[in-house]
């Protein structure tokens, strides 16, 4: 029976992380539904980019408050969960602070002491972002869009945070007043918990401290387990996929144009005098024509655009830029990667239940993402510029409207009478090309 906590702690353990690894492949395989895309060049550029925006938090401290504080939380946050190497070995061998015995006391204390600072800064900036988010009124993040389920997981996400670190500095208090009555070995250094928590805790017996001290280490470890399996109903999964996210951003300049291979050649065929409109294809040619152009589903869509909507951190930046959002307009940059997400995760369900996709009689296009809101974007390519994790909403209004315009054949009637202009007169413009230079008559 003196294994008892080791076994416990053992099945918690390979249970948990057995969750979450599930979760990652299916997640993974949603991922896989889009079409692939190379994104493997310029790999220097790339590990520059992940490095400085995902982990160095480049685009976040734009807009200075929320970038220190978030810093807080996500530096903090991480460092602390290093912890975590601490609590496995100590709970499956039955140790007390490991991390003690291979740092020696004088690095260790050093480091218990940083984690309590990082700890407090963690504390802050969830505190901060709670009142901001439901008292402050930041307009992005009152949005009708985000009520319900978008409103309660940045809340709950944000209270799982303080509760795990209330944890940590109720186990270091505990631990700390045990160890200045010599029922301890003194390991550590506690400057937080000790002065908030330590004058509290002095007058308990050593009994009820310990059962503080384990129970506050017990509600750590099951609470960093939760969360990490709870990152997969959640936006917050942009912990994990901010990186790759990063990595297989587009590095091309804003607004280049995404032409495609197909067209290109076929436009090149037709102004050629010398070419055989009655050859027949070169072998292999038939599979450069896509079965279908642009996206009317998440099928149509690339592997990146698909990993963006999974990482929306669902933060509002490109929404609150846009100007089509800003007068008036239905258009939300932050609510097509949402949608995307949405119907990513139901095709999802409909795999988990069916063994493969049964078609659903439903569409990314008019189900979820309706012509209006495609038709209000102006490609000003704001959104992306704003987005502190490199996500390109944009990319998927533009192919979806790529796929109204010559899949359908359904685009506004000010863009029909312009492409007709540009077939007829070959200018935008309603008038004969010969009469082009009449303005300079007079």
């Amino acid at each position: 029976m003196q294994y008892i906590d080791n076994i416990i702690f053992l099945i918690l353990l390979v249970a948990g992380f057995g969750l979450f690894a599930k979760s990652l492949l299916k997640i993974y395989r949603n991922i896989r539904l889009g079409h692939e895309i190379n994104r493997n060049d310029r790999k220097s550029e790339r590990w520059s980019t992940m490095a400085r925006v995902a982990m160095g938090q480049s685009k976040m401290v734009k807009r200075p408050v929320a970038g220190i504080l978030h810093l807080f939380v996500y530096v903090g946050f991480v460092i602390i969960n290093i912890e975590l190497i601490e609590i496995i070995v100590d709970g499956l061998f039955g140790t007390h602070r490991f991390l003690a015995s291979v740092f020696g006391n004088g690095f260790y204390s050093f480091f218990t002491a940083t984690l309590e600072i990082l700890a407090l800064l963690v504390v802050i900036g969830v505190v901060v972002f709670f009142i901001r988010r439901n008292f402050y009124g930041v307009k992005r993040l009152t949005m009708k869009e985000l009520f319900g389920w978008p409103k309660q997981d940045a809340n709950w996400i944000l209270i799982i945070e303080f509760a795990l670190m209330m944890a940590f500095f109720k186990m270091n208090a505990a631990d700390w007043v045990l160890q200045q009555r010599g029922v301890m070995p003194a390991l550590g250094s506690f400057p937080i918990s000790s002065t908030i928590l330590g004058p509290v805790f002095s007058g308990f017996s050593d009994g009820f401290l310990h059962f503080t001290e384990k129970g506050a280490w017990w509600f750590h470890f099951v609470g960093i387990l939760f969360f990490m399996n709870y990152l997969y109903y959640s936006k917050h999964l942009h912990i994990i996929l901010a990186f790759p996210s990063t990595w297989y951003a587009n590095l091309d300049k804003k607004g280049k144009f995404n032409n495609l291979d197909s067209v290109t050649k076929e436009i090149k065929l037709m102004m050629d005098p010398n070419a055989d409109p009655y050859a027949a294809p070169a072998e292999g040619a038939e599979a450069d024509v896509p079965s279908k152009f642009g996206a009317e589903d998440i099928f149509d869509l690339n592997q990146v655009q698909l990993l963006n909507a999974y990482s929306c951190t669902e933060c509002g930046r490109c929404t609150s830029v846009c100007p089509a959002n800003i007068t008036g307009k239905k258009l939300s940059p932050r609510l097509i990667l949402m949608k995307t997400r949405d119907r990513l995760e139901e095709v999802g369900r409909n795999i988990d239940k069916n063994g493969k996709f049964v078609d659903d009689g439903k569409k990314l296009l008019n189900d979820y993402i309706t012509k209006e809101e495609l038709w209000a974007c102006t490609t000003c390519n704001a959104c992306t510029e704003a987005c502190p994790v490199l996500l390109d909403p944009l990319s998927i209004i533009f192919e979806m409207r790529r796929f109204l315009v010559m899949e359908q054949s359904a685009a506004p009637q000010e863009l029909n009478l312009m492409m007709t202009n540009v077939e007829n007169n070959a200018a935008p413009w309603q008038y004969n090309q010969a009469d082009r230079l009449n303005w300079a008559n007079d």
